[in-house]
């Protein structure tokens, strides 16, 4: 097995340790979607857009803050491209500061989301935008590297952490 670097912030009693963006900028969230009768119509198949992705990553949690990635502008609708004829998602996210630890946890939990909630069809491909973070070339390699992503999700530490940012709290 390849060495895995998820790092994850905890102190011994599982705690976070001290945060790296104490203060970050909250943004207002987007409205949701209005859903349109030929959507509920189980016997139309609808395409998956760009909004439908949105909309099952926007609610995962920060690791660090008892915030949204929405709500923390880490995702937007915006950088996320779907092609459904070729089965293929991708989502680009902007950590909230440059040097970010937890970019590869925040990559792994919205990797997760979508394979736990689209058809297996779909391949789906989660990276730093361009620019936003120090080391984005090598956390996009691991982010698209499968081994090392099931290897780490075989940690149950970090397994529960990821199970804790995409559990979905009304």
């Amino acid at each position: 097995r390849r060495g895995l670097r998820w790092y994850i912030n905890t102190t011994k009693d599982g705690s976070m340790e001290r945060l790296e963006n104490a203060n970050p900028e909250v943004f207002e969230k987007a409205l949701d979607r209005e859903t349109l009768p030929e959507e509920e119509d189980d016997d139309v198949q609808d395409e998956i857009d760009a909004r439908e992705i949105f909309d099952l990553v926007r609610c995962i949690h920060d690791p660090e803050h008892p915030l949204t990635l929405e709500e923390l502008n880490v995702l937007q609708e915006g950088h996320i491209e779907v092609n459904d004829t070729e089965s293929t998602v991708s989502v680009s996210f902007t950590p909230t500061i440059p040097h970010c630890s937890m970019a590869t946890l925040i990559g792994l939990s919205i990797r997760v989301r979508l394979i736990r909630a689209l058809p297996e069809r779909y391949k789906v491909d989660v990276k730093i935008r361009p620019g936003t973070h120090a080391s984005e070339h090598a956390v996009n390699k691991q982010l698209a590297d499968k081994e090392r992503v099931a290897a780490a999700l075989e940690n149950s530490h970090l397994l529960e952490v990821v199970n804790q940012c995409v559990n979905i709290k009304s």
